[in-house]
């Protein structure tokens, strides 16, 4: 019944958008209240391409999963999905768009190969459209992640606005989220809302950061594995990315409580501990991201990154790695709960061609 009246609510904005804008904006005050009622999150199952099973042998100290690799190994991979990423002559933030559709169907083929090549066991990824953007040319790309996986998917929207009046030329409309992809069934998904540092009207066509928390049913026990999907803020004072991992850290404390392993990825767009040594930053008039710090994670609990490749790169001029203007930064990665034993992660050096982050792989067993 409420996701009927989110329905009715889109339908009343579209109704209602009038040639000054103003109907827009009221409309989307309008739709921005009904998300409180109503998460957006969809879930979509393909149980019949799959054949592999996730097992726990509870009486054992250190038994893996059962998947995919000879040695028992849990791969997961993290990736940007980006909407419209834009050739190099259009970077420095003068475009919101990508010049053509083929620019941004070539990206999409290259990082729907990428994830089938990576053939994780859990894919998170971040900045992709649910639903027709004017940023992607309309081009659904959560449908064709799901239709050419073919996996179990759950996707959680942070992003939907009928108008996006800024900057110029504006970016439009925008339906986009967070995606996870599962070689095992999905037992349930959750969209859980973020603290937002944004006031009214500067919220209304804002991003509404999430959690999506993915529950995956084990063999052997009643505790369940809990993939905690996540983009965390990134253009604030520092106070919404702060108030956003202290809810996350809250979350991810009660899972564990529950007797469940916990894994959680994404982009925090908070740089790892060491990843400023790597890469330090050049320009403190550009985009800087906050930090993250071991000592605020609950006793044993770790983070799970690389530092030998960046994560992410800035979109601020024509990417070339040698250039001293070229800021990286390593702001992707995991966090795992004590009863998750980390066995190997690495970022995946892909040279930011599709997208302005690199994968990053993550190898656990089950403790």
């Amino acid at each position: 019944l409420l996701h009927r009246a989110e329905c009715l609510v889109h339908t009343r904005r579209a109704v209602c958008a009038g040639p000054d804008g103003n109907g827009i904006v009221l409309c989307q005050c309008v739709c921005d209240y009904g998300r409180f009622l109503v998460p957006d999150i969809e879930r979509h199952d393909w149980r019949t391409h799959r054949t592999r099973k996730i097992a726990v042998d509870v009486h054992a100290v250190h038994i893996p999963y059962t998947l995919i690799e000879p040695a028992g190994q849990r791969e997961f991979v993290r990736a940007d999905c980006v909407h419209a990423r834009l050739p190099d002559e259009f970077h420095g933030g003068k475009q919101t768009r990508a010049p053509s559709k083929a620019i941004v169907e070539k990206n999409m083929d290259g990082i729907v190969s990428t994830v089938k090549e990576l053939d994780a066991d859990f894919t998170f990824l971040q900045e992709i459209e649910a639903d027709p953007s004017t940023r992607s040319y309309g081009i659904e790309e959560a449908e064709r992640m799901r239709t050419e996986t073919g996996l179990d998917t759950a996707h959680a929207r942070n992003y939907k606005c009928a108008f996006v009046p800024y900057p110029i030329p504006p970016i439009g409309k925008v339906s986009s989220g967070i995606m996870t992809l599962s070689t095992a069934p999905i037992a349930s998904a959750e969209r859980i809302a973020l603290p937002s540092p944004f006031k009214w009207p500067v919220s209304v066509a804002n991003l509404k950061r999430c959690l999506m928390p993915v529950y995956i049913d084990l063999e052997g026990t009643d505790a369940q594995l809990v993939l905690v999907n996540l983009h965390l803020e990134a253009y604030d004072d520092g106070e919404g990315k702060a108030a956003q991992t202290a809810a996350l850290k809250s979350f991810l404390e009660q899972e564990y409580a529950k007797g469940n392993y916990v894994i959680a990825g994404g982009d925090f767009n908070q740089t790892f501990p060491g990843g400023l040594d790597k890469y330090p930053i050049k320009n403190a008039d550009l985009w800087t991201p906050g930090t993250l710090d071991d000592s605020m994670l609950p006793d044993g609990w770790h983070f799970a990154y690389d530092t030998a490749t960046p994560t992410c790169r800035l979109d601020n001029q024509p990417y070339d790695a040698e250039s001293d203007a070229t800021q990286h930064y390593v702001i992707d990665g995991f966090i795992l709960s004590p009863n998750v034993e980390l066995t190997g992660v690495q970022t995946q050096d892909d040279g930011f061609r599709f997208s302005d982050h690199n994968p990053v792989l993550l190898n656990i067993r089950l403790k």
